[in-house]
């Protein structure tokens, strides 16, 4: 049902136009080029990916490094996908989580996991990152995107 104030008052003209939406910034996800668990996540990422929210880049890239900076993560220590949206930026299960959020149902279900404790997330999440390498095969070098992909990612 329609709330009254998003009704059209009488006094209204019918062909006043609706004010532009307001385009969505973009989520950078910054991924582990060489880690299949990753690439198959961007991969599940731009198949679900409606709005075309996401970009995507390399923690290898110089873009990838000059970000982390910018928002105080050390590059050379990280082992965890980093997402950033405007000027916060996620790392660990707050990333995935955040990401969920964007997906569509019911992927978008699993950001209910926020109400986890962050210490138990984190420590699953830090499971999986340890041994990744084992349950998905590692790749030689960064994925390179399609023709229709390479719009998504950063240079």
């Amino acid at each position: 049902m329609l709330d009254s104030q998003q009704m059209p008052s009488s006094s209204e003209s019918p062909s006043t136009p609706e004010p532009a939406a307001t385009p969505l910034a973009p989520l950078i996800l910054l991924f582990d080029g060489t880690c299949g668990l990753c690439d198959s996540a961007v991969s599940f990422i731009l198949k679900h990916d409606a709005k075309k929210r996401f970009r995507f880049a390399p923690q290898q890239s110089p873009v990838a490094r000059d970000l982390m900076a910018r928002h105080g993560i050390d590059a050379d220590t990280l082992d965890s996908m980093v997402l950033i949206e405007g000027d916060r930026a996620y790392i660990k299960s707050s990333a995935v989580l955040r990401i969920a959020t964007e997906l569509p149902e019911p992927w978008a279900l699993g950001a209910m996991l926020v109400y986890v404790p962050s210490a138990w997330r984190d420590a699953a999440y830090d499971y999986i990152a340890r041994h990744r390498k084992q349950w998905f095969k590692p790749r030689d070098a960064c994925r390179t995107p399609t023709a229709e992909e390479r719009e998504r990612f950063l240079a």
